[in-house]
């Protein structure tokens, strides 16, 4: 829908799953959209670069959010808002919404 705007199809797929997950890493994406991992790191370093996004190190992980001090993330984060709407509503549970843990936790693990 927005692939035409952002440049590629990786970058809208990146942003919508940043709208609706909060924080994503590159293999994340890579296994939710079966895609090549390569891909996606390039289109979030440089969406890092161009400071749409900022990453941080959890372990071993690099995890990518929306940079909360970019100057049009509001104006971003609404465009991306009102297209949400309109994708199709197998697109949005297949690779956007949040899933739900199927099996439970291991008793006395911590989260």
């Amino acid at each position: 829908m927005l692939e035409r705007l952002f440049g590629n199809q990786n970058t809208e797929k990146i942003l919508f799953f940043l709208l609706e997950n909060d924080k994503c890493y590159g293999t994340q994406l890579s296994k939710y959209f079966e895609s090549a991992l390569s891909g996606f790191q390039n289109t979030l370093d440089k969406l890092e670069y161009a400071g749409v996004l900022v990453s941080f190190l959890e372990g071993r992980t690099r995890i990518y959010q929306f940079n909360p001090t970019y100057p049009f993330l509001n104006e971003l984060t609404n465009l991306l808002k009102r297209a949400y709407e309109f994708l199709p509503d197998d697109i949005k549970e297949k690779y956007y919404e949040k899933r739900v843990r199927r099996r439970p936790r291991r008793k006395g693990k911590p989260l």
